[in-house]
């Protein structure tokens, strides 16, 4: 996702900083003053505090218990998996800051245990839930997605979780729910962007999904990474991940799940909606105003190996899920 911009302010996309030369620049410019051998040096030591490392991070007992009990999923590629350093150290978590590094370096401190979630609206049973119980009665699996960004960088990333449909179906949705609202923690105290008076989004953070497309087979919930317990900075203890669609659909830290009759304002679209619309899917053939969206850079790449490649309709998802868009112009429904 990308900082609010005004209307007058489109810039041409061949003026746009490359999103891997701007974050290697800030890396590189970290190290200046040493020179060009302690600069590399410095370059990578950077990358390596941005993050826990993945044996380092624990949850609580009965998460760490249930981890053990991890299967391998379905629907998983076999491409290969982007390094845990970039998939902890590379993010867009705006209330922990805007640059790709804030989340990690920021979000050491956030509190993710107790946790709840409050279930309400179009539902039979409703109310506020612990995060182990609403774990309890799902095993944990792990799913190989690909994750790609509006911003037309991708990752291959191992989640741990379970399917959201099977959440769901728990609070035994009524005929009236058409549309699933998620909602982020709102806690300016530990998240500093939500404090900041230039935040360049509303919060707390708002994302939804027609009914059909939450209870989608791939749609997952998600606790954890690479076998181990989600790190804060990923949206711990618990978020979203909808590989179809752009990354910012995924939202993170859910503390709300509301089954609506009315779609949901979310926060993108409210942003700036000739940008960001409410489905989101990946489609090579639409491009954002500002880029073109038919190819990708692939993490890990740099400044002098871009890792470019072809971008997936439905991000490579299309045999499950294209049927829930037959017959919608999806330029329009973007």
């Amino acid at each position: 996702m990308l900082i609010k911009t005004r209307d007058n302010c489109d810039i041409p996309s061949s003026e746009i900083t490359d999103e891997e030369t701007f974050y290697n620049r800030r890396l590189i410019l970290k190290s200046i003053g040493l020179g060009m051998a302690a600069a590399s040096t410095r370059v990578g030591a950077s990358q390596r505090q941005l993050y826990q490392t993945k044996d380092s991070i624990t949850g609580p007992d009965w998460l760490e218990k249930k981890l053990t009990g991890l299967r391998s999923g379905p629907y998983s590629t076999n491409e290969k998996a982007t390094p845990y350093e970039f998939v902890a150290g590379y993010n867009n978590f705006y209330e922990f800051g805007t640059d790709k590094s804030d989340p990690a370096e920021n979000a050491g401190g956030f509190i993710t245990d107790p946790w709840a979630i409050e279930i309400k609206g179009e539902a039979e049973v409703t109310g506020k839930f612990q995060l182990e119980d609403i774990l309890k009665p799902h095993d944990l699996e792990e799913r190989v997605y690909r994750l790609r960004c509006v911003e037309a960088w991708s990752m291959v990333v191992p989640w741990v979780g379970f399917p959201l449909k099977d959440l769901l179906a728990r609070f035994k949705p009524t005929s009236d729910a058409k549309y699933v609202r998620f909602e982020t923690l709102y806690d300016p105290e530990q998240m500093p962007e939500q404090r900041s008076r230039f935040a360049s989004i509303d919060y707390p953070y708002v994302e939804g999904l027609r009914i059909d497309e939450a209870m989608n087979e791939l749609a997952f919930m998600v606790v954890g990474v690479y076998g181990k317990t989600l790190p804060n900075q990923n949206g711990a203890p618990i978020r979203l991940i909808v590989p179809w669609k752009y990354g910012f659909k995924s939202i993170k830290s859910i503390v709300g799940i509301e089954f609506t009759k009315r779609r949901p304002g979310t926060t993108w679209q409210k942003t700036n909606p000739r940008e960001y619309g409410f489905y989101a899917n990946v489609n090579p053939n639409v491009d954002h105003p500002r880029w073109s969206q038919a190819r990708e850079r692939r993490l890990p790449s740099s400044l002098f190996s871009a890792k470019k490649t072809e971008t997936l309709m439905f991000n490579g998802y299309a045999p499950q899920v294209a049927h829930l868009y037959r017959g919608m112009n999806l330029k329009k429904n973007y």
